[in-house]
């Protein structure tokens, strides 16, 4: 090392630190709907984005999740496996597939969301209100950056 450069403190990395926060508490959500639905975490995204914003192709899961591609096909071939998603193609152009929850998929959806606020009320137990528009604002700040920019 170069006396010259400054030492490189990963845990002071902000964009390490922002990724271990992001998978602790993503492993910790997923472990109370894996354990109730059996979903991994890419399934409960794919469910998530669906849940909020209806029918859509698979390519706009992908850009709303910032998931890659090849994580949603085999979370929405799962989760089609299992009857929580229908697929049907488009009537104008048949390469293209629509995809929504099922009743099913509804049903499941419907019983996270829950745990999906608990979650959220522990991760920010402790911030004040101030702190937490702080932090949206700071996210939303940082995610404007680097616009369709995949995380996964």
């Amino acid at each position: 090392m170069s006396s010259e450069a400054p030492e490189f403190r990963l845990e002071d990395f902000l964009p390490y630190r922002l990724s271990v926060a992001a998978n602790r508490v993503s492993r910790r959500f997923a472990d109370r709907y894996g354990a109730a639905f059996g979903l991994s975490i890419p399934e409960w995204r794919v469910m998530a984005v669906l849940g909020r914003f209806g029918r859509l192709p698979a390519r706009e899961i992908t850009a709303r999740t910032a998931m890659d591609k090849v994580k949603v096909s085999r979370a929405v071939r799962q989760l089609e496996g299992r009857g929580f998603l229908e697929r049907a193609a488009d009537a104008a152009d048949a390469r293209l597939h629509w995809l929504a929850l099922s009743e099913a998929g509804q049903g499941a959806h419907a019983a996270i969301v829950p745990m999906a606020r608990e979650m959220e009320a522990e991760v920010v137990q402790g911030l004040t209100a101030e702190e937490l528009a702080l932090l949206h604002a700071a996210l939303g700040r940082i995610a404007e950056r680097f616009p369709g920019e995949g995380v996964d």
